[in-house]
């Protein structure tokens, strides 16, 4: 991951309300989308959003991308299931890579082509 924003919400008297930094993976926590699991990946922090790619989502929308407000994706709205720990740069481009091709019947292999197709297709200087 290239050098990435963070954002910080503060909640009065300087404590600290939660903090959006891109990689981060959230669960939505709203009441239509419990039961799918709905899991979003930040990939971009600007100053009162956050680009978002559906990594994980029952419902089948899995490898889109939408935006949340940051006030919103620091509240209880969401739930922060795993912290941006990934430097690879390469990793992104195989998430969106096998999230597109996710649904119930991919199999194993279907995953690994599209991973492989990802990591050998030349890269431009501005992805």
């Amino acid at each position: 991951m290239l050098p990435g924003r963070t954002w910080a919400l503060r909640a009065g008297r300087g404590h600290m309300a939660g903090t959006v930094t891109e990689g981060q993976l959230y669960r939505d926590l709203a009441p239509d989308m419990r039961a799918r699991d709905r899991r979003l990946r930040v990939v971009e922090v600007g100053n009162a959003r956050a680009r978002l790619v559906v990594e994980h989502d029952l419902g089948g929308t899995g490898g889109k991308t939408t935006h949340a407000s940051l006030v919103r994706l620091a509240s209880r709205a969401f739930e922060l299931v795993e912290d941006a720990i990934d430097e690879d740069p390469h990793y992104l481009t195989v998430l969106a890579a096998i999230s597109a091709v996710h649904h119930p019947d991919t199999s194993p292999a279907d995953y690994t082509r599209a991973a492989l197709r990802a990591l050998r297709t030349p890269r431009t200087p501005s992805s």
